[in-house]
């Protein structure tokens, strides 16, 4: 998505497994809370993404603690979401509007009131978590805490396959390590993960969605030129 240096932090060992698979990608084991500290204390490092196959429980939610601690722009996903599932609050209590939520329906039951209409639920997830939300389905919406709303009413039916959901907060923390305040990189991450679906149409995976990329974006950079 553009962000210049992008690294892997995994369980020692996790870490033979991930720097087979990945080339272009830097990997980092982290044993304890005293790595991830330290890890996060590289001024390189000015986004991050936590949550996608994570694991729910209470070191995830140590994790996620220890990341929003260190204040940088923050992407929470699936796991990251649901390991707070018993206390809300005390997620909420960490959060920021430099922090983005990105939870699918039911990820979002867990950690936020079920009642009331679509726009209605982001709107108020967004005020009471104080960051901001991205509600994904077919009509994708965006919230703020202080209530601007963005919708998407044209994802592609195919993006509703498993993995999706990871690369969409994949490219949301590329923009957000650009500089891209969150709500502008939620909402772009959101329009190219939706010209992604349409790009690959049916039998579209997970894995086949970051190699589309460029061409969305050059798609893109045509229109505004």
């Amino acid at each position: 998505m553009g962000a210049g240096l992008t690294t892997i932090a995994v369980e020692p060992r996790a870490l033979d497994v991930y720097a087979k698979q990945l080339e272009s990608i830097m990997v980092r084991p982290v044993a304890d809370d005293e790595d991830v500290q330290m890890t996060l204390s590289d001024d390189r490092i000015n986004a991050v993404l936590i949550g996608p196959g994570i694991g729910v429980g209470q070191r995830t939610r140590r994790l996620v603690e220890l990341v929003l601690a260190a204040g940088r722009p923050t992407v929470l996903d699936a796991d990251a979401l649901t390991s707070f599932a018993d206390d809300p609050a005390s997620l909420f209590s960490q959060l920021s509007d430099r922090c983005v939520l990105t939870p699918h329906e039911g990820e979002f039951a867990r950690v936020f009131p079920s009642s009331g209409t679509r726009l209605e639920r982001v709107t108020a997830a967004a005020r009471a978590s104080g960051a901001v939300v991205v509600l994904k389905g077919a009509e994708t919406l965006i919230a703020t805490p202080g209530g601007t709303i963005v919708e998407n009413p044209a994802a592609s039916p195919h993006l509703a396959t498993a993995g999706s959901g990871d690369v969409l907060a994949g490219l949301i923390v590329g923009l957000l390590a650009q500089g891209m305040a969150p709500l502008d990189a939620a909402s772009a991450g959101v329009w190219v993960h939706s010209e992604i679906g349409k790009t690959l149409g049916i039998g579209l995976i997970a894995d086949d969605m970051p190699d589309c990329v460029p061409a969305v974006r050059r798609h893109l950079a045509a229109l505004s030129s």
